[in-house]
């Protein structure tokens, strides 16, 4: 079935929206994966001067954790404004605010320049992109969620997660090339500022394309509903009174954000550090494996469209269980080739959950705070569980054994089984159930304007979309299922 929001929305639209919110996307991750590479090895002496080089790698990896802490901030401000305003002038102004700062960085004076100006103005600029960050990726998957078409929605929206794969490969691609253009100190001296440059086109791109973008039609709709009734409070106040999505969104992203942080950062420093795996080799695999996660968020996306949310995320999130003592009894046995295979299936099965999460989460929460809850899930879940896991991970190696490492992920990601079976949705998502308009699921109404109905509402159950009638059968299909004996109209029983 077309929905009425395709009918209304040419197809160049839908085309607008998918590659901006996949810009923004890219962008955040490739500024998050060059950042790590570049402080272990180039930022540290550069803008914290003075002290040993462990003290140097770790306060230039404090100042990414700062980004960590801006996020939820950034989530509740956007978020709100989000559904005031509307998803689009987020959308344009969270991307400006990442990808200026981000090429900022690149035109940064170092410490021996301008002193501890340099420090604090690097402090600042991450503070900025965490703050857009919060935003930035709420807007671009409520934007593809509410402007797919429904029946492929798990499909559409997981594009915008494979953000994250995409951005980490390009930056390994990146520094790669420059470190061959810039051999020895010419890189170290100017040759990461172009790592932080590339921003710029990018942004140049994606920014022409996201002010093209029409307003997401839902959220249209939902306000033009909203006009007629009084102001209501602030959408993260009314996320937050109904607690329940929200905390089935973040025990879900609980596990599957720690899988990812040990599959692609902690195996990075447990492997070379503690069984001699060459550097090299190891993020040639993590690269490698960013590629099987796109894969596996592409294909549990649209898996998912056609078995439900649920199923689509509870077998990748089972395997991970499972997989998870086989991964570092791989990584243990110091060959190479079984380090590569344990990574990247721990990634792949790390996309297919992570793949069906962004529509299932934007289903948690009716239009009118649909922003707020879905930002309130994503930034909140990164600083609970993102961005303290490698750090949590390196602390259980070292104090007791790498049992405790599993058992930490092994018990993270049964949260994110509960949380995801435990959750309302029983059919998970497929689109023909679950209404965006409408709320999806029999929790809060939304707004009273609809954009298109769904055929089935088993599990959406709003009060404008009823279950449609059963289709009339044929005669031949009723004389087929006519029921036997005295059922029929002026017969007598034999």
């Amino acid at each position: 079935m077309t929905s009425t929001v395709q009918q209304a929305q040419p197809a160049t639209s839908f085309r607008r929206v998918l590659a901006g919110g996949m810009a923004g996307s890219v962008l955040e991750w490739y500024d998050f994966a060059i950042y790590g590479v570049l402080a272990a090895t180039v930022l540290g002496p550069l803008f914290f001067p003075g002290g040993s080089g462990i003290v140097q790698l770790l306060l230039a990896l404090a100042t990414q954790g700062l980004g960590f802490v801006a996020r939820p901030l950034g989530g509740i401000v956007f978020g709100h404004l989000g559904d005031k305003f509307g998803r689009k002038p987020m959308l344009v102004t969270t991307f400006l605010l990442l990808g200026t700062s981000t090429a900022a960085i690149g035109l940064l004076p170092t410490y021996h320049q301008i002193g501890i100006w340099a420090t604090l103005l690097l402090v600042v600029l991450r503070m900025t992109q965490g703050f857009a960050l919060g935003g930035e990726f709420g807007a671009a998957v409520l934007m593809v969620s509410e402007y797919g078409e429904p029946r492929r929605r798990g499909f559409w929206a997981s594009w915008p997660q494979a953000g994250a794969p995409l951005g980490t490969v390009l930056a390994t691609v990146v520094v790669t090339v420059l470190g061959g253009l810039f051999p020895g100190d010419a890189f170290d001296a100017w040759g990461w500022r172009v790592a932080f440059l590339v921003a710029v086109p990018l942004l140049v791109i994606g920014f022409w394309i996201r002010r093209s973008v029409e307003e997401s039609p839902v959220f249209q709709a939902a306000r033009a509903g909203a006009e007629r009734k009084a102001a209501h409070r602030s959408s993260v106040l009314e996320a937050l009174a109904r607690p329940r999505a929200v905390l089935h969104g973040l025990g879900m992203r609980l596990g599957e954000n720690i899988a990812f942080y040990i599959y692609t950062v902690f195996v990075i420093a447990y492997a070379t550090t503690s069984f001699g795996y060459q550097r090299g080799d190891v993020v040639l695999a993590v690269t490698f494996a960013s590629v099987c996660q796109f894969a596996g968020m592409i294909g549990g996306g649209a898996w998912s469209d056609r078995v439900g949310r649920k199923i689509a995320m509870l077998v990748p999130a089972i395997a991970l269980v499972v997989w998870a003592p086989v991964f570092f009894w791989m990584v243990q046995t110091a060959s190479v080739p079984m380090l590569w295979l344990g990574v990247c299936a721990g990634a792949l099965f790390h996309g297919m959950l992570a793949g069906p999460e962004a529509a299932w989460i934007t289903e948690l929460f009716p239009t009118r705070y649909r922003y707020a809850g879905s930002s309130l899930v994503f930034q909140g879940s990164s600083i609970i569980a993102g961005a303290p896991a490698p750090l949590i991970a390196v602390w259980l190696i070292n104090s007791v054994g790498v049992g405790a490492v599993i058992g930490y992920l092994v018990l993270t990601m049964a949260i994110t089984v509960l949380a995801v079976a435990t959750s309302r949705q029983s059919m998970g998502g497929p689109p023909d159930r679950v209404c965006l308009s409408g709320g999806g699921g029999p929790g809060p109404r939304a707004a009273p304007a609809a954009t298109w109905r769904a055929p089935s509402c088993r599990a959406c159950r709003c009060p404008r979309h009823p279950p449609a009638p059963p289709a009339p059968r044929s005669p031949r299909r009723r004389a087929r299922y006519r029921a036997p004996g005295p059922a029929r109209r002026g017969e007598q029983p034999s």
